[in-house]
């Protein structure tokens, strides 16, 4: 739980501290060359600014799904599972904080997303990076976790058979070494 703490409080912290960097910096339009560059957007709605009239409903539903993380982190059989919901966690709550503490109000705040992809429509943050690098480790380490049950079933099954038989074996010398005993 400790280093899902780390990793939370790491990811809320790079995305708070580079959004402050960034609304510092005050770029005008897109800066920076290439595939990718800086481009200072602020998102009221969902993502795809879904919803962007409804800022207080987008604020409850962001505070649903930090508590959702939350509590699916802590609830989490592997540890890669876990830690990967600790960054979807991080993710969440650093968006929840933009929503909460950013103008034009409490709850109404636009997340501040900067990080613009060359060809792509919109601009993102390192929330939403964290939050979409965790739920995909999470699944993988999910599906990759049941692989491996699968796989040691299907031995445990295989060997059975033989463990039987050794079981059998080891039970018959101790009947035949307690004969004996017997005789002499």
């Amino acid at each position: 739980r400790l280093a899902m703490g780390a990793i939370a409080a790491a990811v809320l912290a790079a995305d708070q501290v580079s959004k402050s960097l960034v609304l510092a910096a005050h770029p005008a339009g897109a800066v920076g060359p290439g595939w990718i560059s800086v481009r200072l957007v602020r998102n009221t709605g969902a993502s795809g600014g879904l919803a962007s009239g409804y800022p207080v409903l987008v604020t409850l539903a962001a505070l649903a799904i930090t508590a959702l993380a939350a509590g699916f982190a802590l609830r989490a059989r592997g540890r890669v599972v876990a830690l990967a919901l600790a960054a979807v966690l991080g993710g969440a709550a650093g968006n929840l904080s933009d929503r909460l503490f950013r103008a034009p109000g409490f709850g109404r705040g636009g997340v501040v997303d900067w990080i613009h992809f060359a060809g792509s429509g919109g601009s993102m943050d390192i929330a939403d990076i964290a939050i979409q690098l965790g739920a995909i480790g999470a699944v993988i380490a999910i599906l990759a976790g049941e692989r491996v049950q699968k796989a040691r079933a299907s031995r445990d099954a295989r060997q059975q058979p033989h463990q039987a038989r050794l079981s059998l074996a080891r039970s018959e010398e101790r009947r035949v070494g307690k004969e004996c005993r017997s005789r002499w």
